[in-house]
């Protein structure tokens, strides 16, 4: 019989080697380390050097979930990249598929913001359950350096760098448990790395834009807002629909944008402090990255075990927001 149901069976993860603490960021503009930690949660954030790329970052990532997850690249079905950041605007992940030697695999990009990888979780598996593909890697990586204004204090010290990636297999019990997906474009202009244009003559009559990408704009006070009381909503809807309690939950595994929404999400849900997952201290706001990077991060250390069930939610632009539980292994 097919086997329709889905297993996350492997992660990995990849970070810059250049580490920059808030210290360092007083060089820049007028800030300190007391208020940013007190207000975000963040002590450091890994930067991608002018020389590093997406798709090395994702393909290390990716190999240590492949090998995690025991299977070859060759035996993968689908690659799904979640990013915002690729390094070639016509998508990543076709090049991620050659440097990992995943010739089966199709390859494209997914873009959802700091929601990215909760998109691509619930993609990933309507694939396996309509019994399509087997094997999908999914990856969430993000150099949202490139794209922050160095000179803005309200957000350059929030982001940060870095990749993680999950394997998902096809398997007889279905370990994604409940999932919800939602979009808001009527809130889109509170966070954007939008295009803008210069007006560009052709020839009489016709003019196209020409242009690049402004820095990363945020209206904080807003995504706050939106976050506290959007996450908690979805994530009780989740656990209805997986017919679950909240206190079945092992682990609160939440986008890793700041220390405070972390806390409030929880508080809302009584969920208790030592089961939520926080690694933003060291890593700051990842986007994409931020879930798989701190899932793998608590595999490793042996926080999160086989079986242990997962309340994950993802939130930022568009604005988009997303919550899924899983059980975690085989």
């Amino acid at each position: 019989m097919e086997k329709l149901g889905i297993a996350i069976t492997g992660s990995g993860s990849a970070i810059p080697e250049t580490a920059v603490d808030n210290q360092a960021l007083t060089q820049l503009v007028e800030t300190s380390d007391e208020w940013i930690a007190t207000r975000t949660g963040i002590r450091q954030r890994r930067l991608a050097m002018a020389t590093e790329s997406l798709s090395t970052l994702a393909a290390t990532a990716s190999s240590q979930a492949i090998a995690a997850a025991g299977i070859q690249a060759t035996d993968l079905d689908l690659i799904l990249l979640a990013t915002s950041t690729p390094d070639d605007l016509f998508g990543t992940a076709c090049r991620i598929q050659a440097e990992l030697g995943a010739t089966k695999a199709v390859a494209f990009d997914l873009t959802a913001a700091c929601s990215g990888f909760v998109f691509g979780l619930v993609t990933a598996a309507q694939y396996i359950r309509t019994g399509v593909y087997q094997n999908v890697l999914l990856i969430g990586a993000d150099i949202l350096s490139r794209w922050v204004d160095w000179t803005d204090r309200r957000t350059c010290v929030l982001f940060g760098d870095g990749a993680g990636a999950v394997v998902l297999q096809a398997n007889d019990r279905d370990r994604l448990l409940g999932f919800a997906l939602r979009s808001d474009g009527t809130q889109n202009h509170y966070l954007n790395l939008a295009y803008t244009a210069s007006s560009q003559d052709l020839i009489p009559d016709v003019n196209v834009a020409k242009g690049n990408y402004q820095p990363i704009t945020m209206n904080g006070k807003e995504v706050y807002r939106f976050a506290a009381q959007k996450v908690p909503e979805i994530i009780d809807k989740v656990l209805f629909q997986a017919n679950l309690s909240v206190d079945q939950i092992d682990w609160l595994l939440l986008h890793q944008a700041n220390q405070r929404i972390l806390d409030a999400v929880a508080q809302r849900l009584n969920i208790p402090e030592h089961k939520v997952i926080s690694n933003l201290a060291n890593y700051g706001n990842t986007s994409a990255a931020s879930i798989p990077l701190a899932l793998d991060e608590a595999v490793r250390q042996g926080k999160i075990k086989p079986n242990d069930i997962i309340a994950t939610s993802g939130f930022g632009a568009g604005l988009t927001w997303g919550a899924a539980i899983f059980q975690w292994g085989k």
